[in-house]
């Protein structure tokens, strides 16, 4: 078999095999495939395209191009949610403990926050001792007692997935739906659960800005997942806005937790039941009704939040912070965000909001970059509140003050004012099963 048949192959728009696809792949990940092949080839795929079997294919190759976990001793009770991305998205902090009160497992990897969107294991780390790295044993030895363990991601895991999403960084081939679906579900494979929630995020502050783009990849990850044997559900939610009111990740968990003490009863409480619920129905069996019930209960109960502690306890992080955030880290610096205007908030530029807090130190412009678990903003108004001038609208937290005019500049650019009061949008657009 070579390299040169399976290119010429994909370029004139036939079908490639298993074998091919598995050829590509671990020759790819070993080095014996240069990257000028690689990227011939995914060229070739983002313009021909790839068929449902094709896209399995690629996706199975690429879940087993390295380390798996096996979560078989659970039985068919594990779940995973993906969230694909977005501003003030702290879901599984809630929705995990919840679904895991409930007698599902929860063994998860989730990773770190890149440009505008947040990561979940930032967010676990602005808990004083958290630990987010766990030999494999002890990772399924806590899944085990405890109902729920979330690390970062493994250095091995799907391999072929880091090296081909780099290279389709910087070949302009990012934006083809059955790679997209490859790369998202080969880890979720990898990962082991046998039932898979995914959010898929749309709007401004997501990748997918329609409804209708978003509906597109949530369908084929859902058949890709159906394929490779696992429970599938698919939700489309809004992400015109940002989700709750804090941004940045110390801020996240103390609004996580107010969720969880029956503090809070927004969008963030909403989107976040209906995830867990549907994690419930999937893992355990129940229908959504009956589900969404056990899930408020759980919430409403104290069942979800003691969950929580005991999770976060097990893996080593300060309980204490959870029943004061107050002792979370706080910035040393904070600054409100006035309405240059009167009139109703008609749209967010989500991005833009993201893109202030990244300023104020609560993300990362590079892999590696530093951040700071107390900055952030708060969000006071939101599309289709109403403002007068010189009302806050938002409050910026940083540790660095000269960085407060520059972020408010930004988040003053990603809101629109206007006398007429827009109509209202649903969180929740679509769930595809």
């Amino acid at each position: 078999m070579r390299m040169y048949d399976i290119i010429r192959k994909k370029r004139d728009g036939e079908a490639l095999t298993k074998a091919e696809i598995l050829y590509f792949v671990n020759g790819y990940v070993d080095g014996s495939i240069p990257d000028y092949q690689a990227a011939a080839l995914i060229m070739a795929m983002f313009i021909r395209g790839l068929d449902d079997q094709e896209t399995v294919r690629l996706t199975r190759a690429m879940a087993h191009s390295g380390d798996t976990l096996d979560l078989s001793r659970f039985g068919d009770v594990t779940v995973d949610k993906h969230s694909t991305g977005g501003v003030g998205d702290k879901t599984t902090l809630i929705v995990a403990p919840v679904v895991a009160s409930l007698g599902a497992t929860v063994a998860k990897m989730s990773g770190r926050g890149l440009g505008h969107t947040g990561g979940t294991v930032d967010k676990l780390e602005s808990i004083p001792g958290y630990r987010t790295a766990l030999p494999a044993e002890e990772f399924l030895e806590q899944a085990a007692k405890v109902g729920i363990a979330v690390i970062g991601q493994t250095g091995n895991l799907t391999p072929a997935d880091k090296k081909i999403y780099a290279l389709r960084d910087v070949t302009a081939t990012v934006d083809a739906i059955p790679l997209i679906v490859s790369s998202i579900m080969s880890k979720k494979i990898a990962a082991g659960s046998r039932s898979i929630v995914l959010d898929v995020k749309v709007g401004s502050g997501a990748f997918m800005k329609t409804v209708e783009d978003a509906e597109k990849l949530a369908r084929k990850m859902v058949e890709v997942g159906k394929l490779a044997d696992r429970r599938m559900t698919a939700v489309l939610s809004d992400m015109n806005v940002p989700l709750g009111q804090d941004v940045g990740n110390a801020l996240e968990v103390a609004e996580a937790v107010r969720v969880l003490k029956n503090e809070s009863h927004g969008d963030l409480r909403e989107v976040s039941e209906v995830l867990a619920a549907h994690m419930v129905r999937l893992s355990l069996g129940y229908s959504y009704e009956e589900a969404l019930e056990k899930v408020r209960h759980a919430i409403d109960s104290g069942l979800a939040f003691a969950k929580m502690k005991e999770w976060v306890d097990a893996q080593g992080g300060d309980t204490a912070v959870l029943d004061n955030t107050d002792l979370l880290p706080k910035a040393k610096f904070r600054q409100a965000v006035l309405a240059p205007k009167d009139g109703f908030i008609v749209g967010m530029d989500t991005e833009k909001l993201g893109e202030a807090g990244v300023i104020l130190g609560a993300g990362r412009a590079a892999i590696g970059d530093p951040i700071d678990f107390a900055a952030g903003l708060s969000i006071l108004k939101k599309t289709g509140d109403r403002v007068e001038k010189g009302e806050p609208v938002a409050v910026l937290h940083t540790n660095n003050s000269e960085k407060l005019a520059e972020a408010e500049k930004e988040y003053l650019s990603g809101i629109r004012i206007s006398l007429e009061e827009p109509p209202k949008r649903p969180l929740i657009y679509k769930v595809i099963t």
